[in-house]
């Protein structure tokens, strides 16, 4: 469960779709750096999950429409507790890393990996 909650893809998905229904178009737009294969599996696997409702509109072209489900939209609270979350530790937890790999650069032996 957390392996499909935390994927990069499916927070920023959930995000998007917090702020009301959007067209797969628009949707894809908004998804800056997402494949038209990653968004389609994640939307798909999403609504196997219950998080998210497809609707079809009849329209002049086909229209698809994604939003939240009730139950997704439960998801959004803790999704944007760990944005803030790293907006505001993110900088320290990269610092980090560089701490680690500068000692793991300077030790006997070299890297650390």
């Amino acid at each position: 469960m957390l392996d499909r909650i935390a994927d990069k893809w499916t927070a920023l998905v959930i995000t998007i779709l917090a702020g009301g229904p959007i067209g797969y178009a628009e949707l894809r737009r908004s998804a800056a750096g997402v494949s038209h294969k990653m968004l389609a599996q994640t939307l798909r696997k999403l609504e196997r999950d219950g998080f998210v409702d497809r609707t079809v509109v009849d329209a002049r072209p086909v229209r698809v429409t994604y939003s939240l489900t009730p139950f997704g939209e439960t998801i959004v609270p803790p999704l944007a507790a760990l944005r803030r979350w790293a907006s505001t530790y993110g900088p320290e937890m990269v610092a980090n890393q560089g701490i680690y790999d500068q000692r793991a650069q300077d030790a006997p032996g070299g890297d650390a990996e």
